[in-house]
């Protein structure tokens, strides 16, 4: 792994530069966190890895934990963010237990595996959309498809938290990089225009 995985500097400015039209901004805002959560949903289903200790808890009809994929992923994805930004990420543990906690309460539903396929194409065929339409740029996933899927939830969980007027800083920061990541795109396609 790059020094440049563990920057969050870097890495909020690589994703930002692909997001930053208002509307496909809006449209991540949605859908990522249904993504996750539909995406925790089938992870669910998965048979759980005999080398895992079989755990289970159920916290009500709509919460409930298995130490499966889906949790696997949500630990360490939190693991990252956590190195990449502690403090924001106690904020977005909360968001992320719950996106888990339910996810796996419905995965026990009939009919959940096919409504949570369903959300997650269409919330995809949305955010293709944002960057096709609204963006005029392919998605992040197309250069770094591990760090775009990887850096969404925090990323919109960034946007969330500038839009609520916190870290006014790192915004402006992050305005610039991504200011200056674009130019050198423009730049690279004018380069390659005339060859």
């Amino acid at each position: 792994m790059s020094p440049a995985a563990f920057s969050l500097r870097q890495q909020l400015a690589f994703y930002g530069a692909y997001h930053s039209n208002p509307t496909n901004v809006w449209i991540h805002i949605t859908c990522v966190p249904l993504i996750v959560w539909s995406a925790y949903v089938l992870g669910s289903h998965l048979p759980r890895p005999e080398a895992l200790p079989s755990i289970h808890a159920d916290f009500g009809p709509y919460l409930a934990f298995d130490l499966n994929y889906a949790a696997i992923w949500a630990i360490a994805t939190e693991l990252y963010y956590f190195i990449l930004t502690p403090v924001v990420t106690l904020a977005h543990i909360p968001i992320a237990a719950f996106t888990l906690l339910t996810a796996t309460a419905y995965a026990s539903q009939p009919g959940s595996l096919w409504t949570a396929a369903t959300v997650h194409v269409l919330c995809w065929l949305a955010q293709f959309y944002g960057h096709g339409v609204h963006e005029g740029r392919a998605p992040a996933l197309l250069d770094n498809l591990l760090g775009a899927l990887v850096l969404a939830p925090l990323f919109v969980h960034y946007e969330a938290l500038f839009m609520l007027g916190f870290l006014k800083q790192t915004k402006k920061d992050l305005q610039n990089d991504v200011g200056k990541l674009n130019t050198e795109l423009r730049l690279k396609k004018k380069e390659v225009k005339k060859e």
